[in-house]
């Protein structure tokens, strides 16, 4: 019964900023990673940060020094703080947990998706 719920997206200029919010609930062991995917038409859904369990963090080159990703473990709840948005940014954003379960040690799940729409 793990569900990943994402908040946040919305409609923003160019140059503006979000805050996307993803809370973990559920029978939940432990937390390994956590990150942010996104996916926008027609195209394959790809990585925009990760942060691992020791607290490294990994960025797609197109996202590097405007967004970053954060996590809160004590409330299964990972952020990405999305500034100096681009209209190439815009696509749905999924967050995703690699997360120690019931179902197993490293258990593999996605929320429903947020959307993300950056004007020019």
């Amino acid at each position: 019964q793990v569900q990943l719920v994402e908040s946040g997206g919305g409609l923003v200029q160019a140059g503006g900023s979000l805050r996307l919010s993803c809370v973990a609930s559920g029978t939940i062991f432990s937390i390994n990673a956590m990150g942010w995917y996104r996916q926008a038409p027609g195209k394959q859904r790809e990585l925009v940060a990760l942060i691992a369990s020791g607290g490294s963090t990994n960025y797609a080159d197109s996202v590097k020094g405007r967004f970053t990703i954060a996590r809160d473990t004590a409330k299964n709840t990972v952020y990405l703080q999305m500034n100096t948005l681009k209209p190439e940014d815009t696509a749905v954003y999924y967050c995703n947990a690699g997360l120690r379960s019931a179902y197993g040690p490293n258990y593999d799940y996605w929320g429903q998706g947020t959307q993300v729409t950056v004007s020019s």
